[in-house]
C-alpha cells in the first residue's frame, strides 16, 4: 500500500469562476473541505526534459491516494509550499494517483 509513503498533508485549493457582471469571469481559489495525504518528490532529469518538450514546467511530483480529489488547475498547499497541478494520472493498477506540479514561488524569493 502507498499509505506508508504519504508523509505530508496538503490543502487542496480549486479555481472557482463567477460572473463579473461585465460578461467575463472572476476566478478565485476556494479551499476544498478535505485535505489530502501526499508524498512530494522532485522529478528526475528525464521527466523534466519531457515536460519542457511538451511546453510546460514540472518541478515536483505528488503521489496521492487513488481517492484523492485533486484535479488539473488545483493548488496544493502545505509545508510552506504552493504547488500548481499541471496534470493528474493514475496507473492501470490504481494504487495511487500522480500529480505533476510546478512550484509557485512568491515574488522576491
Amino acid at each position: 500500500m502507498i499509505d506508508r509513503w504519504l508523509n505530508r498533508t496538503l490543502q487542496v485549493w480549486r479555481p472557482n469562476e463567477t460572473p463579473d457582471g461585465a460578461g467575463g469571469q472572476d476566478v478565485t481559489l476556494v479551499r476544498r473541505p478535505d485535505d489530502v495525504r501526499a508524498k512530494v518528490d522532485q522529478p528526475g532529469t528525464a521527466e523534466r526534459t519531457l515536460a519542457m518538450q511538451a511546453g510546460t514546467e514540472h518541478s515536483h511530483t505528488v503521489y496521492l491516494l487513488p481517492s484523492a480529489d485533486v484535479a488539473r488547475g488545483d493548488e496544493l498547499r502545505g509545508g510552506g509550499q504552493v504547488l500548481k497541478v499541471r496534470s493528474v494520472a493514475e496507473p492501470s493498477s490504481t494504487r495511487y494517483r500522480r500529480a505533476e506540479c510546478k512550484l509557485i514561488e512568491p515574488e522576491g524569493s
